[in-house]
């Protein structure tokens, strides 16, 4: 990882470099090190950065091109999840059960080893969400928590970090859920990161790394507490 800057703990957060500066295989690596505190996250999204790393590695930052994003209104509902969400007598609920949502996030997964969601994540995505600046969106049925998502709210944008499902389309009523919330409190954008096939399906689309980062300079420095309230 020759050319990577390798941050310490007792490095500000402005020490995370340019995103201009981040590879191209793997896509978008940034940085390595530094520490996952509420001050270096706020910083890292608000400049397009995120950590992404398993439990034998250190901290790594992402800053990939292109950038996977969904518009609210370009959201695609297919007619099982239509279904799903109208027949299968889920309720959705937002940050009811946010420690529990990252919790079944960090679970073994078919085909995966492991998880990316550290104990380390978990807790500072949980510290984010006392102050107000991460959420959770979650499916119940008959009581039971059957699937969620969760991420990082600045400004007017949203930043998605991962979901779980543990019944029939769960996940994507979650996501339903975050979708309509957007939609109602006029935040345009949705943070996917990385792109894939699945989130394609769901309506992503890809676009380049700077036109994400300039649309962000626009969303997070409005001053429209939007996320402030908790709903359920």
């Amino acid at each position: 990882m020759s050319g990577i800057a390798w941050l310490q703990k007792t490095d500000p957060p402005s020490a995370l470099p340019p995103t201009s500066r981040a590879l191209t295989e793997p896509n978008g690596l940034l940085a390595v090190g530094g520490t996952l505190s509420p001050e270096w996250l706020i910083h890292a999204y608000r400049h397009g950065v995120f950590p992404w790393y398993s439990a034998e590695q250190p901290i790594l930052w992402w800053a990939p091109d292109p950038r996977a994003v969904l518009l609210p209104e370009e959201f695609r509902i297919s007619r099982s999840l239509a279904r799903s969400i109208g027949k299968r007598g889920y309720q959705t609920r937002m940050d009811t059960a946010f420690a529990e949502v990252i919790e079944a996030c960090a679970g073994p997964r078919r085909g995966m080893p492991g998880t990316w969601i550290t104990r380390e994540m978990h807790e500072a995505y949980v510290l984010l969400h006392r102050r107000g600046l991460a959420h959770s969106f979650e499916t119940w049925h008959e009581g039971r928590l059957v699937g969620g998502l969760y991420g990082v709210a600045l400004g007017r944008a949203f930043f998605g970090e991962s979901m779980f499902t543990r019944e029939a389309d769960a996940s994507k009523v979650a996501l339903a859920r975050l979708v309509s919330e957007c939609l109602a409190r006029n935040v345009p954008l949705i943070d996917c990161q990385m792109p894939s096939p699945h989130l394609a399906s769901l309506g992503s689309r890809n676009i380049p790394r700077w036109d994400f980062e300039a649309r962000l300079a626009d969303l997070i420095d409005s001053r429209v507490p939007v996320w402030r309230e908790r709903n359920t």
